[in-house]
């Protein structure tokens, strides 16, 4: 049976890491069998995700709750208790920055998992990992896991439960043995299953 992640060396990132972790996200969902087809077009999905992923770290910045290895090979972003992904002005301008940067469908298609997604979260206060990834250069050497428990160990000590979204079926048994337990499941308007997934605050 395998064992928990062990947590890796983390840091607290800051604007000036913004660039390497858009790319290290990029690279991350680019074949995310949710994020991937979102952006329909494999040529232009880099270029179009890029900038939706900006926004969404960008925005998380505001709270020291995104963490990156070194040099952001791995990097974890977290919304505390009582935050928001992004601001009410950032809301209200995504779908026409991601119609400006990919389509009016690609924008209502997304806008539409966003939607489910929020819809499905739990009421309780809780840390929420919006985002994980490894870059594609660096995969296979357990930083992305790492990172999240390194971020479980920070939040284990303040007490709190953590919530997040499995985007791929693939990474289910790594959340639960990082402690999380499946919680729900939200089907999109393409028919993809996420499943979300709860971890209770340490005892």
């Amino acid at each position: 049976m395998a064992s928990a992640p062990r947590p890796v060396p983390a840091r607290v990132a800051g604007p000036a890491d913004l660039d390497a972790v858009v790319e290290t996200m990029t690279t991350a969902f680019f074949h995310d069998p949710l994020w991937g087809p979102a952006f329909p077009d494999p040529g232009r999905r880099a270029r179009q995700a890029a900038a939706m992923w900006r926004l969404f770290v960008a925005s998380a910045l505001r709270y020291p709750w995104t963490l990156v290895t070194r040099n952001a090979e791995a990097a974890a972003v977290w919304i505390p208790p009582g935050g928001t992904e992004l601001t009410p002005e950032e809301e209200a301008g995504l779908e026409n920055l991601l119609a400006d940067r990919a389509s009016p469908e690609v924008a209502e298609g997304i806008l539409g998992i966003y939607g489910r997604l929020e819809a499905a979260r739990p009421s309780e206060p809780h840390f929420y990992l919006t985002l994980l990834g490894t870059h594609d250069a660096h995969r296979g050497k357990g930083l992305g896991m790492g990172l999240l428990a390194e971020g479980l160990a920070r939040i284990d000590a303040l007490g709190a439960p953590a919530y997040l979204e499995s985007s791929n079926p693939a990474n289910l048994a790594r959340y639960e043995r990082a402690g999380f337990a499946a919680h729900g499941r939200v089907t999109v308007a393409t028919g993809h299953v996420v499943t979300t997934m709860w971890r209770p605050a340490a005892s």
